[in-house]
């Protein structure tokens, strides 16, 4: 199946058939005339050379005529002649014996000055007049011929060397070589005249030599492949040729090169053929791979579903349906309650079932035209179409709330988790893709907030609660620059309450329109909008600073797991402390199991190299998580803080006081410092201390208060504060 957009590999390979055998077929036809050409040439070239070598064959036939006719005049010629008149056969046997080359007169006469005949001889008998008038128009034009040069001058038959002669080949239905001369005379010189047929064996002498096939006379030239050459013509018969089968060059080349180019035309086709299915298996691959790329760019590579992006086209075409109809539908956004516990405990492995398990009973859940996707990690997605009432949507986020809740079974064991829903509704809440997302993750931000494993609907005060985030994002941010936080301190004491051991300092937000706001809100939007770097390096930088008046004390910050996960989170740390100039091994850092939970060996090699260089490190919150105990026994912390939760289920629930006990003994027994946290009631107080806990912390003792307060708990003057003291 071709993917849109892309042509079939046989659409493909139709486009290339075209022009390929457009190119070969003018490849060829250029070859073929090229060939053409050439051979034309050569044709030419050779048939200009037969035609000169028969030229000249026939010219040496006349010549050789004449030589004869002048032989026999010059017998005539002798001083014998006039008193004794030779015979006239006699003299035809003698000169017939003395003639050159191909020459046998066949018929010879001696002419008067008034061309009437003397003598004469026709095949070796004697012939008179009426044998020569018989035959007077092949002798006519030599005869002429010699007349005329006889009158342009009258002297040129005195002597030998003056005898007067010409040679014609003629037709008059057969064809002759005809020659006469006169004879050397004081008078009126007679004339001399003889002609040979040009019969087949005077055709194969000439051939012979030439090495011409097929030559003969013929009234026609143009006759294919054949050589022709026109004999003189002094009758009104018509023209006349001599007309052989020429040797063409062309002949052979035509064969050799129609062969080739046959053959070069085999190698083509069957080359381009090749390659075309070459092509063609390309494409389908191609085809195949793109369809792959496709499909993995639009679907989850994990659990097979598709993904944001192909959910948000999908979204786009059920809007675009819906418009046409009164249907309604629904946009559920997912997130899985405790999936990282989960993670942590068991392992990615486990992780990755738990996903294509929640996978499955989702798709159980919804209808052939539903859609349902993966955003990645934990995080869900469903188009609920024909939802004609609100309650079709709140019944499927009640199915889904019962499936997911059903425990699971993982590699490594039973685990149960929970899920947070956020819905919004078209055309109630939005009719674009956009804004039904946006509001759609507003529903499930308030779901996780109302404390998770339930789902919300989106209403409008939530659209006001998100567009307050935004404000408090800008704010925030011109907040941390213009430095308009505050730090307050809460002491940590010494196990009998009474000595100030150490601080944590609590960022605190006095916003000039909306007065204090919490903590967990402005911290959890820094984290996601990228504020939690600065808004940490300006709460250490500040912390730093307030303990140079406070020696002795040990100064705690809390530490982000996205700013640990920094790759200059050390360096930055120490350039702070260095910049206050105070004693790292005062400083003490508090992080949780996030800051390990991703990157165990690059957490690792951070948190040794601070506490290589004097930093102290503390586990905070501990007890909360899954993995805790793995992380306090490869880690290299100096502190574990126990968790306020277990305090407060203390007085009313006997499991907690046992852990809280089990946690005391383990940190003494791998000599860490144990710090309580929310210690509120005296009984409390008691029973930690009873335990062995080094440090305590909570509202029994102080709640956190400002830097000056902190002042007054250590007896510092006013005016000291001011100053500082250095550590």
């Amino acid at each position: 199946m071709p993917v849109k957009g892309f042509p079939s590999p046989t659409t493909v390979a139709t486009r290339l058939v075209w022009p390929m055998a457009a190119l070969i077929l003018l490849v060829l036809l250029l070859a073929g005339s090229v060939v053409w050409w050439m051979t034309r040439t050569l044709d030419q070239a050779a048939m200009q050379d037969e035609r000169a070598r028969v030229a000249l064959a026939l010219n040496d036939l006349r010549q050789h005529a004449l030589e004869n006719i002048r032989s026999y005049a010059t017998t005539l010629s002798s001083d014998k002649m006039g008193r004794h008149p030779v015979d006239p056969v006699g003299t035809a046997a003698i000169l017939t014996s003395e003639g050159k080359g191909p020459s046998r007169q066949w018929a010879i006469f001696l002419l008067n000055t008034d061309d009437s005949v003397l003598f004469g001889s026709v095949g070796g008998e004697v012939a008179g007049q009426p044998q020569f008038d018989g035959r007077r128009r092949i002798f006519d034009a030599v005869i002429r011929d010699v007349r005329q040069k006889e009158a342009s001058d009258p002297h040129l038959h005195t002597g030998k060397s003056g005898m007067i002669g010409a040679t014609r080949i003629v037709h008059d239905g057969w064809s002759a070589y005809v020659a006469a001369a006169t004879t050397i005379s004081s008078d009126s010189p007679h004339i001399v005249v003889g002609a040979s047929e040009l019969d087949a064996r005077a055709l194969s002498e000439i051939a012979g030599p030439l090495g011409l096939q097929e030559l003969h006379l013929s009234t026609n030239s143009n006759i294919r492949h054949s050589g022709a050459v026109a004999i003189d013509d002094a009758t009104d018969r018509g023209p006349a040729f001599l007309v052989w089968q020429s040797s063409l060059p062309s002949a052979l080349v035509n064969d050799q090169a129609l062969t080739a180019i046959a053959a070069i035309a085999l190698l083509t086709v069957a080359f381009a053929a090749g390659i075309l299915l070459h092509v063609r298996g390309q494409l389908i691959e191609l085809s195949r791979r793109q369809e792959q790329v496709q499909r993995l760019a639009a679907h989850d590579s994990l659990s097979g579903l598709p993904n944001r992006l192909l959910f948000g086209m999908r979204l786009d075409q059920e809007l675009a349906r819906i418009k046409r109809s009164d249907e309604g539908l629904a946009v559920m956004f997912l997130d899985l309650d405790r999936f990282k516990d989960v993670n942590d405990t068991y392992g990615h492995e486990a992780g990755d079932m738990l996903i294509r398990i929640v996978a499955r009973r989702l798709s159980n859940l919804l209808r052939g035209a539903d859609t349902l996707a993966r955003f990645g990690g934990d995080e869900f997605a469903i188009i609920q179409t024909d939802v004609k009432d609100p309650r079709d949507a709140e019944a499927l986020a009640r199915r889904i709330l019962d499936a997911l809740t059903m425990p699971c079974e993982v590699p490594g064991g039973s685990v149960t988790i929970g899920v947070s829903i956020g819905v919004a509704l078209s055309p109630r809440n939005g009719t674009d893709r956009e804004t039904l997302m946006r509001l759609a993750d507003t529903a499930l931000y308030q779901a996780k907030n109302g404390g998770r494993n339930r789902y919300s609907f989106f209403e409008r005060q939530m659209d006001e609660a998100l567009r307050l985030r935004k404000v408090v994002e800008d704010d925030l941010r011109a907040a941390i620059l213009a430095d308009e936080l505050q730090l307050h301190y809460q002491p940590q004491y010494k196990a009998n309450g009474e000595e100030i051991v150490g601080v944590e300092a609590l960022v605190r937000w006095p916003h000039p329109q909306h007065g204090w706001i919490s903590p967990q809100q402005f911290i959890a939007i820094a984290e996601e909008r990228g504020l939690i770097i600065p808004l940490g390096e300006w709460v250490l930088r500040k912390a730093c600073e307030d303990a140079k008046r406070w020696p002795g004390l040990r100064i705690a910050v809390n530490v982000s797991p996205i700013q640990f996960r920094q790759r200059d989170f050390v360096s930055s740390v120490m350039n702070i402390i260095e910049e206050a100039d105070i004693d790292p091994t005062r400083v003490e850092l508090e992080v949780t199991e996030g800051v390990v939970m991703d990157d165990a060996d690059a957490a690792e090699e951070a948190m040794m190299e601070l506490r290589a260089r004097g930093v102290r490190l503390a586990l905070d919150d501990f007890g909360t998580g899954y993995s805790s105990l793995i992380y306090l026994r490869r880690f290299a912390f100096d502190k574990i803080k126990i968790d306020r939760s277990f305090l407060e289920s203390m007085e009313t629930t006997g499991e907690s006081a046992i852990l809280v006990h089990s946690v005391v003994h383990l940190g003494r027994a791998l000599g860490l410092t144990v710090t309580a946290e929310g210690v509120e009631t005296s009984e409390q107080h008691r029973f930690l201390q009873a335990l062995g806990c080094h440090e305590l912390q909570g509202y029994l003792f102080s709640k956190p208060v400002p830097a000056h307060e902190i002042d007054k708990m250590l007896g510092i003057a006013p005016d000291e504060s001011r100053s500082g003291a250095v550590a």
